[in-house]
């Protein structure tokens, strides 16, 4: 029965590092370009980082062009999410910081959305490294062209999409727990054939295990 627990435990433990290992994963995804007046939208902005750059430095600074061609910060990142001081008040409290504690997602939300949010909006983030007595630093720029409508347009692409997607996740579960089970009743059934084994050999009467056969006469 112990033997039994600690295999469960053992199984349960690689199930939730085999968890922690997927949601770890970062993928590059573009933001969404169509938002709804009076909604939240979130400007997406990924930048994922390999394992040996995860101590570096990050800075990200998000910009608003419109229709003047005016490139405006809105909104940083420098050791913590920020609005800068002097920044329009037409963006003042509509703006939150969307991103991860990591930085690999490095994303931002508008509140309250409105028809004057159309335009172009670019995440600029930057990193810096420094190995020993070597630095070295690395910028990536994301372009995104936002459009605000009054109503949400049918994306019958992105919905058939998102179901894939939890399909897969399930099916994905689901074989993993089959896994685990077949694993647990194979080793079980091992176990209890090695026990019969030891049964039936205790079984024996000990002159038989003394003497195993007759002996050799001449």
């Amino acid at each position: 029965m112990a033997t039994h627990m600690r295999l469960v435990l053992h199984l349960l433990l690689l199930f939730i590092f085999a968890v922690q290992e997927v949601r770890l994963v970062c993928v590059d995804v573009a933001s969404d370009t169509e938002a709804i007046v009076g909604h939240v939208m979130k400007l997406t902005c990924i930048y994922c980082m390999k394992r040996e750059e995860i101590s570096a430095e990050t800075k990200v600074d998000w910009f608003f062009i419109g229709e003047d061609k005016r490139k405006v910060l809105i909104y940083q990142y420098d050791r913590e999410p920020q609005v800068p001081k002097d920044v329009e008040m037409y963006w003042k409290g509509r703006l939150t910081w969307s991103g991860s504690k990591d930085l690999q997602d490095v994303s931002i939300s508008i509140l309250n959305v409105t028809l004057k949010d159309s335009g172009t909006y670019r995440c600029e983030v930057s990193r810096f490294f420094e190995f020993d007595s070597f630095k070295h630093s690395t910028i990536k720029k994301t372009t995104i062209d936002l459009k605000v409508k009054m109503k949400a347009s049918e994306d019958i692409t992105a919905l058939y999409s998102e179901i894939m997607m939890y399909v897969l996740l399930v099916f994905l579960t689901f074989w993993l727990l089959v896994e685990m089970i077949y694993c647990y009743r194979k080793i079980s059934k091992s176990e209890e054939q090695i026990q019969d084994t030891e049964t039936d050999y205790l079984a024996i009467p000990s002159e038989n295990k003394e003497n195993p056969g007759p002996a050799a006469t001449e």
